[in-house]
């Protein structure tokens, strides 16, 4: 099996695990899986949604069981809106039934969504069972499959209610994103160029040079091309490296941090990504078009408080127009998605804790207190109405 490798390594965990990356990995994921995890785990939980499981779900079956893994399969609702308690009580209910034990693993295949419910109900699952990662779109890839992060959205928030509980290993076959609709490619370039944004020059380099020469809207079309493939792999490697540094270095994202290697800077863009997918229900944007929007919002803000220059606000804001097109905000209530901000998890005390932009690569923590309401408004106004995207 021909791949790339990230490792990641956590100390005060005394926990190391792999990520790998490369082309048609899925018929050999069983013999991944093997190295990954314990020699008495028997009894496998692969969890996978309708949309996915079709697709890849009879190839890392059929793999798992050539390796002797007893394979149960359980299969939730494709979107954003099933990641709640329902569908967590749902899977916890499946795990019991089939008797999993403490030996034995969680198997998540699919997107982020199908990753944090996984993650979660093998997190809080007879206190904690083993648990692999095949992510299949991008965002997932570069993002939500590293770190650890699991959990479910609730009425009073996105991803309020969670755990941190690290993977066993994680496989990335770019393969599978050769299927991906267009949105959910758009979704995952969003959250590559937000990475790039707060890494340095080199990665948000990379990710533009990438937008431009393989546009998201046509990119199943290079899937026979060796040197997009290539690209591929080294631009998803790169993006995994930058967030595996910042988990080892702040795994549980430690609320007395400010610097600018604290896990908070990942949550650039989030704030008010959060708040467009609370407020609509978690049913118009797809996470990583959330994102997008919170990206420009960001960077507004920061150019409004003389915190970053115009020319690299101007700069962002080309590349993000290489993602592709985000849903119309014009009809969300400006109103609600400003009272939605007082639900973000990045408020710390009374305090919400913005995460802006001193210049690429340079990401800057400000306390709510150093920022008005007025100027707040004023940039979510110019954002959400203005289509700066």
């Amino acid at each position: 099996m021909k791949s790339k490798k990230v490792s990641v390594n956590l100390q005060n965990e005394a926990h190391e695990y792999d990520i790998e990356i490369g082309h048609d990995l899925l018929d050999a994921s069983g013999e991944w899986a093997r190295k990954c995890l314990a020699l008495k785990t028997s009894k496998v939980a692969l969890v996978s949604n309708v949309k996915v499981f079709p697709l890849y779900g009879a190839a890392v079956k059929n793999s798992f069981e050539k390796q002797g893994y007893e394979v149960s399969v359980y299969l939730m609702k494709d979107g954003e809106k099933h990641k709640n308690f329902r569908t967590l009580e749902s899977i916890l209910k499946f795990f019991s039934e089939q008797k999993l034990t403490r030996t034995d693993a969680v198997v998540a295949l699919g997107g982020g969504v199908v990753g944090d419910l996984a993650g979660f109900a093998a997190a809080i699952f007879l206190r904690g069972i083993a648990f692999l990662q095949i992510p299949t779109t991008l965002l997932a890839m570069i993002d939500s499959s590293v770190g650890g992060k699991t959990g479910v959205n609730s009425d009073f928030g996105k991803n309020l209610l969670g755990a941190f509980h690290q993977p066993n290993g994680v496989l990335i076959d770019v393969a599978t994103l050769k299927t991906l609709a267009r949105r959910e490619l758009t979704a995952g370039f969003c959250e590559a160029v937000k990475q790039g944004a707060i890494c340095d020059a080199n990665l948000f380099d990379q990710t533009a040079e990438f937008l431009k020469y393989f546009p998201p809207h046509k990119l199943n079309k290079y899937f026979s091309n060796e040197k997009f493939i290539s690209s591929l792999e080294d631009l998803i490697q790169a993006q995994i490296t930058f967030k595996a540094q910042i988990v080892m270095q702040d795994e549980k994202e430690n609320v007395e941090r400010i610097d600018e290697k604290s896990r908070k800077i990942l949550n650039f863009g989030h704030t008010l990504a959060h708040a467009l997918e609370k407020v609509t229900d978690y049913k118009r944007f797809k996470h990583g078009e959330a994102v997008g929007y919170g990206i420009l919002f960001a960077a507004e803000l920061s150019k409004t408080l003389d915190i970053l220059d115009e020319n690299k606000l101007n700069l962002l804001n080309d590349v993000m127009r290489r993602v592709g097109e985000l849903p119309d905000t014009q009809n969300i209530s400006l109103e609600k998605v400003f009272e939605a901000f007082a639900f973000d998890k990045k408020t710390i005390g009374k305090s919400l804790q913005w995460i802006l932009l001193e210049d690429i690569g340079k990401p800057k923590i400000v306390g709510g207190k150093d920022v008005s309401s007025a100027i707040v408004y004023e940039t979510l106004k110019k954002v959400l109405r203005d289509n700066l995207n």
